[in-house]
């Protein structure tokens, strides 16, 4: 009986086969690696003292801190260091982002160590992002700024393809509380567009192109995320206690 005809009857895979399955398995086990390494390079905290991570450049001026009025700012006036984070609510970077800025709340501002402005800088080519910008202020006027915010960035994929955005942000704005016909009203008539168009005209005086764009004091970060956002505050704030 030929060896064909025998691993035909008996079951018996082909050695090549069963290498190349093994060859499979070994290279999905690579990439599984790779990936939990980047995610864990992308999140981890260098130590505060590290050389890898941004400074300022040696004839950087302080940050502008005029342009803050064009944003939305939350904590301490007198906070030692000041995040500054320029942002577009549709982008998925931002979306990704925003579980940081979300951290640094918590742990920063609301103990008075940070102060976190959040500037408005929709793209063009998000067709919605302006009236996600406009959604957080309007809510704004009922003193819910911060949880639409949260919201707008927590359910980013529910609404970013939407023809009929206003609708879906009005049903955010009931699910918090709000009254839905001011709110409504707020976004039809786009009460807020200056204001949202300032703050973009700030991120151009500043030449900020791309987002998210994050600052802590004048550093802008290299690598916007927890691990390099928690390691330069943390190195700030140290200074200052110096």
């Amino acid at each position: 009986m030929g060896e064909a005809k025998r691993r035909k009857q008996t079951g018996t895979p082909s050695s090549r086969k069963a290498g190349n399955r093994g060859l499979i398995i070994g290279i999905a086990a690579v990439v599984a690696i790779a990936v939990v390494a980047g995610l864990y390079f992308l999140t981890s905290a260098p130590e505060p003292t590290s050389d890898a991570l941004p400074v300022a450049a040696p004839d950087a001026q302080p940050f502008p801190a005029q342009l803050d009025q064009y944003g939305v700012s939350v904590g301490d006036e007198n906070a030692p260091v000041v995040v500054r984070e320029f942002a577009d609510y549709q982008c998925p970077a931002c979306g990704r982002f925003s579980e940081a800025s979300q951290r640094l709340k918590q742990e920063y501002v609301e103990t008075g160590k940070v102060r976190f402005v959040y500037f408005d800088l929709p793209l063009q080519q998000h067709q919605n992002a302006m009236p996600a910008a406009l959604a957080a202020r309007c809510a704004g006027d009922q003193d819910a700024y911060w949880q639409m915010h949260d919201r707008l960035y927590g359910s980013q994929t529910e609404w970013s393809g939407s023809n009929d955005p206003v609708a879906t942000f009005t049903r955010y704005a009931g699910d918090l509380g709000l009254n839905e016909r001011r709110f409504q009203n707020c976004m039809e008539s786009e009460l807020h567009r200056e204001d949202v168009e300032q703050s973009r005209q700030a991120a151009t005086q500043l030449r900020v192109m791309g987002t998210p764009t994050v600052y802590v004091d004048n550093i802008q970060l290299t690598r916007p995320g927890w691990g390099q956002l928690s390691a330069v505050v943390e190195r700030e704030l140290n200074k200052q206690a110096d």
